[in-house]
């Protein structure tokens, strides 16, 4: 054969293994969606979402899980699994398929079958007749960036078996001209892109009706008086995304509203439970506490990492330098502002202002009381931030044991949400945006000072959507309507 006819063969065989990968992406889109839609069962790849991915996002998702755990995820695998689960009698679950993919190929020599392979790993999971789970109501007081986002996340899973339900939105001004406006903004999002799914605007109802979802939207300026069993809505959970109520005695007026049982506060708050999902959320008194802080975006951002740097080697002091992306807080262009330097351009201007995410890491780790300060940089960027912690530990270690460390807290334990790690020698802030990981742990920026005990750790974060995704967990386990999990 000639040197020719063999690059042709070559091109044709690679070609049909790729056209071979995209049938394989069809038969498992077709169960994730029955999965999904018949059995609130909800598949994942490595904690990401695969509905409404197309094939290349699922093809680009098995290449990268196969990059970061060291041995090929096979998309064909992962179909096979798929269709064998959904011949299973579970209860309402949410399963990475790619962490099933990978076990079945180191143990599939071992086992009888792929069916008693999945018992084996899913068999606690069988349903019986009092799994299903009742949704719980939500109303979002506040409708800004991250109001918007909650919004989104919650009638993504509307109707899919869903745990929460976005029931209604309170927000100042109700007419005609402001409803439409607010519809416009949920659907269109600089940052974020446009929603995809349907929007409708029934104005003599004040209502949003979003892929079939009918939400009330309320106007009032007093949280305490608001009666939203009128509407419906009866022990529902409010997400106080505002940032005017901080402390325990202002956020306890939405618990003098008819209809709301528990708050949370997508900001720090004072003499409340401030909680980073994945860390400290197991020792809230779920029963005997009514109003809980989600902590701030970069302190969700920060505590999982440090947590296993600190678990695992020890940190004797650091500093935090957090370069955030400017927010709403500062100025388009210079005007008064009462913090300082805040009044300059944001869109023009690095501007050196103050965080409490090293204190307020204390909050959900007190081992690192008195170890940590904290400051931070806003840059014109509209979202996507980057913390750059220097921590010097208790001990000696290497570039690759603190790769190595991150690398297995991303794959498996009790932060594999929380913690996504990066192998992208080129990655910038861009490339975080979107991503339900709180914390982006930056692998190749890895610096290990001359003494093997000061290091370097580059995290990025979505300081938008990430921390939403994890209000939204917060939300879920505090209104008890968690699924089954196997990561």
């Amino acid at each position: 054969m000639s040197v020719l006819s063999k690059r042709a063969q070559t091109y044709s065989n690679e070609l049909d293994a790729y056209v071979n990968q995209e049938r394989a992406v069809i038969d498992l889109q077709n169960s994730i969606g029955k999965l999904q839609f018949e059995k609130s069962i909800e598949l994942v790849l490595f904690r990401n979402h695969l509905v409404d991915c197309s094939i290349t996002d699922i093809l680009r998702l098995h290449r990268y899980a196969g990059d970061v755990v060291g041995k090929p995820v096979s998309v064909f695998d992962c179909a096979d699994l798929a269709r064998e689960i959904l011949n299973m009698n579970l209860a309402p679950s949410k399963i990475d398929i790619g962490k099933l993919a990978n076990e079945w190929l180191l143990e599939r020599e071992n086992q009888d079958s792929m069916r008693s392979f999945l018992d084996s790993k899913l068999g606690q999971f069988t349903s019986t007749d009092g799994d299903n789970i009742e949704p719980r109501d939500v109303v979002l007081y506040g409708f800004g960036r991250i109001g918007r986002l909650a919004a989104r996340e919650l009638i993504k899973q509307a109707g899919k078996g869903q745990q929460l339900r976005l029931r209604g939105i309170v927000a100042r001004g109700l007419d005609e001209k402001t409803l439409a406006k607010r519809a416009s903004l949920f659907e269109n999002d600089s940052v974020h892109g446009r929603f995809a799914g349907t929007i409708e605007v029934d104005v003599p109802n004040s209502c949003l009706i979003i892929n079939g979802q009918r939400v009330q939207f309320i106007s009032s300026s007093d949280p305490s008086t608001i009666d939203y069993t009128e509407y419906g809505i009866e022990n529902a959970l409010l997400i106080d995304n505002t940032g005017i109520y901080k402390d325990k005695e202002a956020l306890s007026q939405h618990l003098s509203a008819k209809g709301i049982s528990k708050v949370i506060l997508t900001a720090p708050g004072a003499g409340i439970p401030n909680i980073v999902y994945g860390i400290n959320h197991k020792e809230l008194d779920l029963d005997g506490t009514d109003i809980f802080s989600a902590a701030s975006c970069t302190t969700n951002a920060i505590s999982p990492v440090l947590k296993v740097i600190h678990d695992k080697m020890g940190i004797d002091k650091g500093h935090i330098e957090t370069i955030h992306a400017y927010t709403n807080d500062q100025n388009l262009l210079d005007n008064m502002h009462k913090g300082p330097r805040r009044g300059r351009s944001a869109a023009i201007n690095m501007v050196i202002t103050s965080t409490g995410a090293g204190k307020a890491v204390t909050k959900v780790i007190p081992a690192l009381a008195n170890k940590l300060s904290a400051n931070a940089v806003r840059v014109p960027t509209p979202n996507g931030s980057l913390a750059i912690m220097h921590l010097q530990l208790d001990r000696t270690t290497t570039v690759e044991e603190v790769q190595g460390i991150m690398k297995d807290a991303a794959l498996g334990g009790d932060l594999v949400n929380q913690i996504f790690y990066s192998i992208n020698n080129e990655l910038v802030s861009n490339d975080i945006i979107g991503n339900e990981c709180c914390s982006v742990f930056d692998s190749p920026a890895t610096i290990v000072g001359p003494d093997n005990k000061s290091i370097v750790l580059y995290v990025w974060y979505d300081n938008e959507f990430g921390y939403t995704k994890q209000v939204i967990r917060l939300a879920k386990y505090v209104a008890k309507v968690r699924r089954n999990i196997y990561y």
